[in-house]
Formats: structure tokens, C-alpha cells, sequence
């Protein structure tokens, strides 16, 4: 057992970074759940989630605006990802949504988590870039079968997915790139009268963030081999009450001075359909401190809400109240985090080491 200290980290609104465009259809259900990255020259790039009417969803691109060293605004440059392909669609929904991405500079390439909302509903895709403009789709994320879990991974909607940016050393001893998700246990939402179902050992039935691995030789022999995830492990659970009913993955992991920083969002409230857009829920940013050898140690973990959806632009929109986290950045030498707001906007807040 590891004594878990105090989490050493603070969140404070620095503002609205980005609204939907007035008369843009592409926007006009929100814009939300941001991934972030550089281009070569170093620019920062916000890549939001835009959605259109009828809850579909592609991935844009927009610089960001820095004033005094503050993110104030975005210029939009276009669409980078759109539901193009015929897993991204179904007879009645399509999207590309909450994209994720890291730069691993061992591959020298940005790598995107994304929800790919086909047929029979979301499911975690991987795509990469060189220069954040043009994305190579490399498929949907497949999980190695263990037998010990006595349940196959590939049966569970799968969201909340984001990679690490350097190698860990695997539980098998094995150099990996780790990557954290969070299946989705209700079965009855793809075949209804199948219920919950949970990997043997797993006494807690609520979603949770598990982490898996991929050998670093085998992605360097062929880049495909990404989505080929194993070695599954649940990491965290809900424990606070400020995540009751699920928590979930947020920005990819920040290695700092006291391990791999990981912020997450937990919920609480009542979820009717997965699928649907929320009326009843409440989401809040929370935050835990990994080990920064084997991640699935956990050094510490808030126990109260980072940041919780307290202004107007949080608290009313598509789905009201909701701080959901997705990006972080250092800006001349100051992390900020970008986070949805209602599903509907995109905040920025500041990250401080927290008063002692």
C-alpha cells in the first residue's frame, strides 16, 4: 500500500477561449472538449470538437491567441477530421468527437484519441499527424484478450481515451507506450436484457479509468500496431462524492516533479441513455498525482472538485453544468488547462501548484 499525500495542484478561470460562431452551421450545437498541440515552428493549436446540428461532431483547428502571455481567443483554420468513413456513421448518428492528443516525440508524431460514433455507438479510434492538419486514421483501438479478466474488452463502448507521452516500463517488464480509457459496462445499451458486465475482480460496477500498454518495439516495426492495446489494469474508481456516478479520462498525462499529473472528470447525477445528451448530470474536474515509473500507483488524489461548474457559461447549455477537462498547455512558463463548458463552450483555466 502507498500513503497518498495531499494533490499539490490548483485550477483558476483565466475565461472563454472559444463560442460558437454566429451563422456557422458546423457550430451550432457547441463547441467543446478541445485537444491542443504545436506546430513545428512551435504556434499553439486548439483542436476543438465542433458540433452540427443533429449531434454530429468533426474536429476543427484554430490557432490560439496569446496576449501577455494569456490564451484569450482562437482563429479558426478549418476542419482537420470529419465523419467520413462508414464505422464513423451510423443509419442515424455520426460524429468524430472528444479528440485527445499527444505528442510522442520518440515517434515524432501528434496521436489522437477520438470517439468514432458509428453504428453501434461510440467507440475509440486512433489517427496520427505530423503537422496536425492531416490525420492518418490507423482504426478503432482493438484490446488484447486476458483470460484472467474472463471478459473481452472489445465488447464495451470505450471512451475518455488519451496516451502518455513517453515510454513506461510495462507490468510484463516490457518498454510501452501507455495509454488510460474507461469502458463503458452496460452491455444493454448495444443488446437490451444484457445488463452490466464487468472483467472478473472488479467489485465496483461504475465506469472507471483503466490503463493498458503497447510494446514500443512493435510500434516503431509497424505504427499500426497503436491501436493494439494489452496488459489491461483498472487504475481508479470513483471514490468522491463529487464522482458518484462514473469517472473518466481528461488531458493526456503531464509528467512534473512528483510523477505523471492526470486530470480527470467525475460525475454525478442521473444518466438515462448513455447516448443521449445529458439534462441530469453534474461534471466536475478532479485530479490525481501517478507514480512516474508504474502509473498505476496513485501518489495522490483530490477528494473535492478542482473546478466545478459554477459561472453561467458552465452551467447552462447543450448539457448544463459541466467542467470537463481535455488539454493542457504551458505558456510561457504557466500551465493552463482548456475545458468544455456545457458542452457548449470552451474555458481555460490556470494550473498552480496549491497552497500549502
Amino acid at each position: 500500500m502507498t500513503t497518498r499525500t495531499a494533490f499539490p495542484y490548483a485550477l483558476t478561470r483565466a475565461g472563454v477561449i472559444m463560442t460558437p460562431e454566429d451563422g456557422n452551421a458546423l457550430e451550432a450545437e457547441g463547441v467543446l472538449n478541445p485537444a491542443t498541440g504545436h506546430n513545428a515552428d512551435g504556434t499553439l493549436y486548439l483542436l476543438p470538437r465542433m458540433v452540427a446540428t443533429g449531434n454530429v461532431s468533426r474536429v476543427g483547428l484554430a490557432r490560439v491567441v496569446i496576449e501577455n502571455g494569456i490564451p484569450i481567443g482562437v482563429k479558426r483554420e478549418g476542419i482537420v477530421l470529419e465523419p467520413d468513413r462508414g464505422w464513423e456513421r451510423g443509419a442515424n448518428n455520426s460524429g468524430v468527437e472528444d479528440p485527445r492528443v499527444t505528442f510522442i516525440p520518440q515517434l515524432g508524431l501528434h496521436v489522437m484519441t477520438y470517439v468514432a460514433y458509428g453504428p453501434l455507438g461510440p467507440r475509440t479510434a486512433i489517427a496520427t499527424s505530423v503537422d496536425l492538419r492531416e490525420w492518418t486514421r490507423l482504426g478503432p483501438a482493438l484490446f488484447d484478450y486476458d483470460d484472467a479478466l474472463d471478459m473481452d474488452l472489445n465488447l464495451f463502448h470505450n471512451k475518455d481515451t488519451v496516451f502518455f507521452p513517453e515510454p513506461i516500463t510495462a507490468p510484463d517488464g516490457v518498454e510501452s507506450f501507455a495509454v488510460l480509457h474507461r469502458p463503458m459496462w452496460d452491455l444493454g445499451e448495444i443488446r437490451p436484457g444484457e445488463g452490466i458486465r464487468v472483467p472478473a475482480g472488479v467489485d465496483d460496477v461504475r465506469q472507471s479509468i483503466w490503463i493498458s500498454y503497447i510494446p514500443v518495439a512493435e510500434v516503431v516495426a509497424d505504427i499500426r500496431a497503436l491501436v493494439r492495446w494489452g496488459q489491461h489494469t483498472l487504475l481508479a474508481a470513483p471514490e468522491a462524492p463529487f464522482e458518484e456516478v462514473k469517472i473518466g479520462g481528461g488531458p493526456p498525462p503531464v509528467r512534473v516533479d512528483e510523477g505523471w499529473l492526470v486530470l480527470y472528470h467525475g460525475v454525478t447525477g442521473v444518466i438515462n441513455n448513455a447516448f443521449a445528451q445529458q439534462q441530469n448530470v453534474n461534471y466536475s474536474a478532479g485530479g490525481m498525482i501517478l507514480d512516474a515509473l508504474d502509473p498505476r500507483v496513485i501518489l495522490s488524489r483530490t477528494s473535492e472538485p478542482l473546478l466545478a461548474a459554477e459561472t453561467e457559461d458552465e452551467r447552462s447549455g447543450i448539457v448544463p453544468n459541466v467542467v470537463f477537462p481535455t488539454a493542457i498547455e504551458e505558456i510561457d512558463g504557466q500551465k493552463y488547462v482548456f475545458y468544455g463548458m456545457a458542452d457548449s463552450k470552451i474555458g481555460v483555466a490556470r494550473l498552480d501548484r496549491a497552497a500549502s
